[in-house]
Parts: C-alpha cells; structure tokens; sequence
C-alpha cells in the first residue's frame, strides 16, 4: 500500500518545490541522454517485476482512487477510465515488457549523405530532454509515459489527475524501484506530490527552461488550458470526436460489428467512435440494422430526421451533437452522399484523430484514406485500434493531432528530435 498522503497541498511553497523538481529532473535527463540501452532496459525489466510483484497494493491504491470518485458523483465513463483491474496491471506490465525489446532510438543515423567537399553529413536521433506530462483519470498513463520517456533517454515529470492521486503514487513507486535498481537517477522519473492544481500553472510556464515539451492527456478544458497556457512546446492531443462511416459497398455483418466495438467496448477512450455516418445509397438496408444494434446494446443515438424515422427511440440530433466528444454511451448518427459526403463531413466536424471508413469497394477506402486529413484513417477496422500498444509501441502518451514532429500515438521514436553531426577532413568556407 502506498504511504499516507503527504500534508503538502496548501502548506508548502509550491513554487520552490517545482522548481527544485524541475532542476532534478534536468540533471537526470543528461543523465539518461548518456545512459547505455542495456542499463535502460535493466530499469524496465525491474520496472516490469514490481508492477506484477505490487499488483494488489496498485488495485489497493485505485479501489480508494474509485470509491471517492464514485462518491462524488462521477460519471460511469469516468469511472471506467479510472478503474484498474488485475487485466488492466497485467497489460501495463506487459506494456513495459514491450517497450523494453523495442531498439534503443538514441544514437541511431536516420540519413547520412557525403557532400562533393567531401565532408560526411549524419541526421542522429537525440532526446528531447525533460517531458511534463499532464493526465487526467486514467493512471495508466503514469506507467506508458515512465517507461517511454526512459527508453527515449528522457526525463518526465508527471502530474496526474487528482482522482487518481492514490493510483499514480502506487504505480511511481514501481517505476522508482526499477530506476533504483539499475542505478539511474530516481527524478528521471518524477511524479508531482501534490494534488494543488497550481502545480499545473507552474508546469506550463517551463519552470524556468527546465521543461523542454509538455503533452496534455484528457479533456478538452485541459487540452484548451494547456495551448493557451503553455510556454514551451506542446504535443496537441485534441478530442477524439472520431467517425466510422459504412459506405454503400460495406458488408452488413462487418459493419455492424465494427460500429458495435468501435462505440461500446470502452466508450470513455479517446478512440471510442462518437458519430456514425452511412452511405445514402444503402441507408435501405443498412441504416435500421445498424441503429438498432446499437440502441439495443445500451447506446442513446442521436440522429438527423433520415436516422430518427427507422427507429422512434433515436433522439433529434443538435448542430452541437456533430461535434460532440461524448466519452459515453452515446454516438450521433447522419445519412451522407457517399464517401464525398463521408469526407465532407469529418473535414468539418472531425478533430483529425482517428476515422473509419467500412467498404468493401476499393476505390472508395483509397479516396478515404488519402483524403481524410487525420492522424488515424482505417479501412474495415474499428477506431478503438487508436492505441500505441496496438501499433507495436507497447505503450502511447498519448494520440497526437497536430502536424508538427510528432502525430499519432506517441511512443519512443516520437518522443527524440534529432541532430546534425558533420565529419569533416579540414575543409574550410571559401
């Protein structure tokens, strides 16, 4: 069980303490930036032990984290983000395990190229250096982004949602016996102690240079505060207000499970699909069976007038419900003029996260898939594939939207920059 709450919030200088955590951290991130990949990998196989080893003190730790957020009323999509099982532990742990036989990015030439003076030019792959990351709910993520940030040679500062203060901790201290262990740094890994939400404001200023990159992993008011805020770098992690479209040409059965598991199998993930969209040309046939299954499995749909006439439980859709990142049992439902409409659409209401088009017609997955401008577009696959782990990274900080540096899931090569190095034999400038 993870000790006491330490009696901080509100009676220490929080500002001391961040900074004297951020100039930590900074010392660890050289640290790590020289670290061989076999002392790394020592740490993650250690890290990897405690969290199977402590398993029964993290689900402690979380059973407290969820019976005070159900008193408090959260929603039952909350809750399931803040939930813990032992499968979710076991996938944590297996994610570090993966994360561990992945090869080292630090130090690898990506392109080397000889100039006619002849000297030799290298395109080196370098960490990025300290990484605050701020999360909410879930607290898996402390896991994902330690055990990514060490293998990518950086230091992370991690500040948790207060909901899952307790899980974090539990979970940190695993991280810290693996960095312990192997004899690195224990601020290469750093989990803010306080629960203030000041510590936030503090984070986004840079603290002084000693943040190099923040990424924001939760809802839209964080992700909003964060880009407002923030006065380093950040890796833009917008809604997943996220599509699947069943085109004309789309088989039944195959949509109907894909809509099915893209919605409800965990419909308070960034992935979860919030809008259904189906083809005009066979809305005859496909559109009942599809609201019905759906209605019938527990989601609430909301729908335009065509959506709304084969089924009297569909509600009417709003203009706001095509915008709408519902992270809940509900998904918004329109009837489009084929794939141009499909593609219409998502360009106007979609958050360039992730989009799936159901087809079995070719042409129209090739014209989805090159023009719907989003970091994820799949072809008769559900959009809750929308996860690192599922890419092969064993693990994501997150899903990132914007088109600079980084996009998609955030794993280890995302999470380096790069540098020049130029062998020369005496050439001087003319």
């Amino acid at each position: 069980m993870t000790a006491p709450l330490k009696a901080i919030d509100g009676s220490a200088d929080l500002p001391a303490l961040m900074n004297d955590l951020a100039t930590a951290a900074r010392a660890a991130a050289r640290e790590l930036s020289l670290a061989p990949p076999e002392q790394k990998d020592h740490a993650l196989a250690a890290m990897e032990r405690a969290i199977r080893t402590d398993a029964q003190a993290i689900l402690a730790a979380n059973a407290e984290d969820v019976a005070e957020a159900r008193g408090a009323g959260m929603t039952s999509a909350f809750l399931d983000r803040l939930t813990l099982t032992p499968a979710r532990v076991d996938a944590m742990a297996d994610g570090i395990a993966t994360v561990r036989n992945i090869a080292d990015p630090v130090g690898v030439v990506t392109e080397s190229w000889q100039r006619p003076n002849g000297m030799t030019i290298e395109r080196v792959r370098v960490p990025l250096g300290v990484v605050a990351v701020i999360f909410e709910s879930r607290p898996n993520v402390a896991a994902d982004a330690g055990v990514l940030c060490l293998k990518s040679g950086n230091a992370v500062i991690l500040r948790g949602g207060s909901d899952s203060f307790r899980s974090c901790r539990a979970i940190h201290d695993c991280l810290v016996q693996g960095l312990r262990e192997a004899g690195l740094p224990e601020a290469a890994i750093t989990l803010v102690p306080t629960r203030d939400r000041a510590a936030v404001g503090l984070l986004l200023s840079g603290l002084n240079g000693a943040v190099d990159v923040i990424v924001p992993r939760g809802g839209k008011s964080l992700v909003a505060r964060v880009e407002k805020e923030a006065r380093v770098p950040v890796f833009a992690h917008l809604g997943g207000v996220n599509h699947v479209y069943v085109d004309g040409a789309a088989n039944l059965d195959m949509a109907k499970s894909i809509v099915l598991n893209a919605k409800m199998r965990r419909t308070g993930v960034c992935g979860a699909a919030e809008t259904l969209l189906v083809d005009r040309a066979a809305a005859g046939a496909n559109l009942k069976p599809l609201v019905e299954m759906l209605i019938d499995a527990g989601c609430e749909v909301r729908g335009d007038e065509a959506v709304q006439r084969v089924d009297g439980r569909v509600k009417p859709a709003s203009e706001e419900d095509w915008d709408a990142e519902y992270l809940d049992a509900i998904i918004a439902a329109r009837v489009v003029d084929g794939v141009s409409g499909a593609i219409a659409h998502i360009h106007e209401h979609g958050s360039q996260h992730t989009d799936a088009i159901v087809t079995e017609d070719d042409a129209a997955a090739k014209k989805f898939l090159k023009e719907v401008d989003s970091a994820i577009v799949l072809h008769n696959a559900s959009t809750q594939f929308a996860d690192g782990g599922e890419f092969g990274f064993g693990a994501e900080i997150g899903i990132a939207t914007g088109k600079f540096h980084a996009r998609g899931p955030v794993g280890v090569d995302q999470l380096t920059s790069f540098k020049y190095r130029i062998h020369g034999t005496g050439q001087t400038r003319p």
